[in-house]
């Protein structure tokens, strides 16, 4: 299982699939390998949705940013 967590107040968002993930490791940037996290504003997620990610995908980084223009997320993959 992947869990997405908000970095700041490590809130659990909800749960990435495979896809998903890979999504967003395609598209945003990993200051290392060992990176999990990411940093993103409404502007990014509608590129992200503009070039196909999914539904799923979308609402929960929405719902991570609330009522804010911005957030950190990180995720971790647990057995």
């Amino acid at each position: 299982m992947i869990t997405l967590k908000n970095k700041d107040t490590q809130e659990i968002i909800g749960t990435l699939t495979p896809a998903q993930l890979q999504f967003l490791m395609d598209r945003l940037e990993e200051e290392s390998p060992e990176d999990h996290d990411y940093w993103l504003n409404r502007a990014e997620l509608e590129i992200l949705a503009e070039e196909g990610a999914d539904a799923g995908l979308v609402e929960l980084l929405s719902k991570a940013m609330g009522a804010g223009d911005e957030v950190e997320v990180e995720w971790d993959i647990s057995a």
